[in-house]
């Protein structure tokens, strides 16, 4: 039987978990996802756990930080006056906004905390420093032209 490898087409259904148990996303009941093997269009290690699956096969794998979103990183959080937001934003923990960069790239913001002065916000990647367990089956691949 024929076993996926870089440059394959594939797609998957996977259902990803966080260490408590709870999921944090799944592609159950919904398309496939799609992509490209060693393209880097997914974490690093989700594309190693695909290379060498055979179509029908489901595998479980936890993902370290470093292969999946990275750790938590300390200089990605930032205290921005209150006033640098626009006035129809009421920050709240929790809350996802969107900034853009000096150079034009638009980054993801989380509010992590706000009072009438300030607002903590981190740029971390949600899912960073965490180990994430994903559950996967290769519903279907296509080999490399």
């Amino acid at each position: 039987m024929s076993k996926a490898r870089t440059g394959d087409y594939v797609r998957v259904h996977y259902t990803g978990t966080l260490d408590d148990g709870s999921t944090f996303d799944s592609s159950r009941g919904r398309e496939p996802l799609e992509f490209t093997l060693g393209n880097g269009e997914v974490v690093p290690g989700f594309d190693t756990a695909v290379l060498g699956m055979a179509v029908g096969e489901v595998k479980t794998v936890t993902l370290e930080p470093e292969d999946a979103y990275g750790e938590h990183h300390e200089d990605r959080m930032m205290q921005v006056p209150r006033s640098a937001l626009p006035d129809d934003v009421t920050p709240e923990p929790g809350m996802e906004l969107q900034a853009e960069a000096p150079n034009g790239e638009v980054i993801a913001l989380v509010v992590v905390a706000a009072d009438e002065q300030q607002v903590t916000l981190d740029a971390n990647h949600p899912l960073a420093g965490e180990s994430l367990t994903f559950e996967i089956e290769l519903v279907s691949m296509r080999r490399a032209a």
